[in-house]
């Protein structure tokens, strides 16, 4: 096995470790949020007055369309996020080798990194249109 292929397998063992290791802290953030928010949530003493004020506001079915926005505007920002993370790992690894081989490759690495973070700020977007419809 010559040196070049040797480096080679050892970059492809170092992306795969670090991609591995964005994705497991970024599950882990999460677990850990669900987990605090819920325990949270089920500490509280639940304020009865509080809970006829939002009753009496909004009809059972605005209740459910509003439940269900929250949800999607969630969703599509979680989905968007861990996308770009995915993707900023991949482009971002490939994009410093390239420039560790060819450092006047820079500035068109920097803009590939660019355009997998935009993908974060489409799922924001998409958040945002979908709360403006409640």
């Amino acid at each position: 096995m010559s040196e070049q292929q040797a480096r080679r397998r050892k970059m492809r063992k170092w992306i795969t470790l670090s991609a591995t290791a964005i994705f497991s802290t970024v599950f882990v953030v999460l677990l850990i949020t669900l987990v605090s928010t819920a325990v949270h949530v089920y500490g509280q003493q639940h304020d009865t007055s509080a809970v006829q004020v939002v009753t009496e506001s909004y009809s059972p079915q605005q209740a459910k369309i509003m439940m269900w926005g929250f949800a999607a505007a969630a969703f599509s920002t979680a989905i968007g996020s861990i996308g770009a993370g995915v993707a900023v790992a991949y482009v971002g690894s490939a994009a410093l080798g390239a420039i560790g081989e060819k450092p006047e490759l820079a500035a068109r690495a920097l803009i590939y990194v660019g355009l997998a973070e935009g993908i974060a700020i489409y799922g924001l977007i998409i958040s945002i249109m979908i709360l403006g419809k409640i």
